[in-house]
């Protein structure tokens, strides 16, 4: 039986974001930690609104953006903080162009105390989904 595509990107989310969970867990970071730490954000927040783009379709929503996907998302239960997911997508591609080690400490900081939560939710809710 062939597997639904959202379930196939579902468990490439779940382990970007075991990736993601020990990269959080650190206290300090090299430069080189720091941009390892956003690239992990960067590409399992991608995969995050992908899979809930693809679980979407299956349920009949059209959607075709990013922005589509989360407000659609948020509307049908499968995310609780849409305005959050909003701001990562804005601030994620602001991202990948930090070379300030001023502005680095401050997207560890977003990263760690704001957008990792969120995407632990996702986490849990595709661990739900995929056990039923």
């Amino acid at each position: 039986m062939k597997k639904e595509r959202w379930k196939l990107r579902a468990d490439h989310y779940i382990k970007a974001y075991a990736c993601l969970k020990v990269a959080v867990a650190k206290t300090e970071y090299s430069e080189l930690e720091v941009a390892g730490l956003i690239h992990t954000f960067a590409f399992t927040f991608e995969l995050g609104w992908k899979t809930l783009k693809d679980l979407l379709l299956l349920e009949g929503f059209d959607v075709a953006t990013p922005r589509a996907t989360i407000k659609q998302a948020f509307q049908a239960g499968h995310i609780k903080n849409g305005d959050i997911w909003l701001d990562a997508l804005e601030k994620r591609n602001l991202m990948t162009h930090i070379y300030d080690e001023d502005e680095s400490e401050v997207v560890v900081h977003l990263i760690k105390g704001t957008y990792y939560p969120m995407l632990e939710e996702l986490h849990n809710h595709f661990t739900g989904l995929l056990l039923k």
